[in-house]
């Protein structure tokens, strides 16, 4: 018995060490499932809003004869987008080593990320990077609608793909990836810069190198099907609650804020938008609707789970009220043929709503809050600049890109193809005619 103590009491001491030494180290952070499946669920929506959403949107509105083409530019853009983001856009975006510039680090191909969590968050580095990359998908697909009926399609996924590398990849750094933006304290909860503002401007940039269409703007081009815009409009309202409610990479108050918002500002800015049509043309219409709520959304994005649900009501009627008029002088001032009115609808929403967002997050008025020594005044500057810069940024890599790759591939089909439609034209196939 006195042998079988002594043991007893010499195991104890050896192992007491370990005990203690096991008493200051920190669990490790577990993966919230539920988190998991909300981001996981909200990636699947935003790709819903890519392919099927834009492209019916965007399809509907074109002449029967290009359909088809805008289906596959699109289609095409997010399979390249997709590709390029998991072999080197993610690590360069949100890598956690780098500078104010560019992300760095060892994720390449995302290398290195099993088990790892993101950050702050009780989701994995793979959930957020799927997240991360339908963003990187749709935003270069917005821009088709500028250049519809006559673009190249092989200079498009040429120009898109470099696109995304040098344009998106390093504003999303800036932004979200702990940039200089995000240091001056410039604010974006789901793409009003990161996305609509790059697209936006760089749409208008492209519209301007290529030119107007053929005919354009005496002969009348009207939509061949407005049901399919409508329909493509629905998709994307839906899933347009996957971009602004998964943005809060939770599934927890913050989303329900977000989508509550998103959807009242798209409520409110398309029927704003009926009121406007009703006064100025005497009818509202389908593709006024349609076009109204997705103004709506894009500006409401950079501000959805900031605000309240009453100052996204607010955003909504200056959804309408800034990006109706736009769509006038773009074409008929500017003379620039951005045929579905990307920067008129995309670019100016998520710029307006960009600066909206520093009035509205006082909390008086049921936002989130400054951060700690900022206000109204300082706020409003950092949104600025982070608008005014990446403005820049878009407006002229975009050029060199579109030059660059026009140097292999002519930006512009030819005047008889563009006569005789995209989809005979560039893709051997027609789509159904419409009366």
């Amino acid at each position: 018995m006195r042998i079988f103590s002594a043991i007893s009491l010499a195991a104890l001491a050896l192992l007491a060490p370990s005990v203690a030494a096991a008493q200051d180290v920190v669990e490790p952070a577990v993966l919230n499932s539920g988190d998991t499946a909300w981001v996981l669920i909200s990636a699947a929506l935003v790709l819903l809003m890519t392919m099927p959403g834009l492209t019916l949107f965007y399809g509907g509105l074109v002449r029967a004869k290009n359909f088809l083409s805008v289906l596959v530019q699109v289609g095409a853009i997010a399979a390249v987008a997709s590709v390029l983001w998991i072999m080197v856009g993610y690590r360069l975006a949100f890598g956690d080593v780098g500078n104010g510039w560019l992300g760095g680090g060892d994720m390449w191909m995302l290398n290195n990320t099993i088990g790892l969590l993101r950050g702050e968050y009780d989701i994995s580095e793979r959930t957020f990077a799927l997240f991360q990359l339908t963003f990187a998908a749709i935003t270069p697909a917005l821009m088709v609608g500028a250049w519809v009926d006559r673009a190249r399609f092989g200079w498009v996924v040429g120009f898109c793909a470099l696109w995304g590398l040098i344009v998106y990849v390093p504003v999303a750094h800036w932004v979200w990836g702990g940039g200089w933006l995000s240091a001056l304290g410039t604010k974006d909860f789901a793409g009003g810069i990161v996305v609509h503002t790059t697209a936006g401007v760089s749409a208008l940039v492209i519209a301007a190198l290529l030119g107007k269409r053929q005919g354009f703007p005496k002969t009348l081009m009207l939509p061949h099907s407005p049901s399919l815009t409508m329909a493509g409009a629905a998709l994307l309202w839906v899933g347009w609650f996957g971009f602004n409610g998964g943005s809060a990479l939770a599934a927890n108050d913050d989303a329900a804020s977000a989508i509550i918002n998103s959807h009242l500002g798209a409520s409110m800015a398309a029927l704003t938008w009926l009121l406007i049509e009703k006064i100025k043309v005497g009818k509202p219409t389908s593709v006024g609707f349609a076009t109204g709520a997705i103004a709506g959304l894009a500006t409401v994005t950079p501000a959805a789970g900031f605000i309240s649900p009453g100052a996204a009501i607010v955003f909504g009627i200056v959804a309408a009220l800034a990006c109706f008029p736009m769509i006038q002088v773009v074409k008929q001032k500017l003379h620039i043929d951005d045929s579905l009115d990307v920067f008129a609808v995309h670019g100016i929403g998520g710029m307006a709503g960009s600066l909206l967002l520093a009035v509205f997050l006082n909390p008086a008025i049921g936002g989130v809050g400054y951060d700690e020594g900022s206000g109204l005044v300082s706020q409003l500057a950092a949104q600025a600049v982070g608008i005014g810069a990446v403005a820049i940024w878009s407006a002229l890599a975009s050029v060199l890109i579109a030059l660059l790759v026009g140097l292999a591939i002519p930006m512009r089909v030819s005047e008889d193809d563009e006569r005789e439609g995209l989809d005979l034209a560039s893709h051997g196939e027609r789509a159904w005619e419409m009366d």
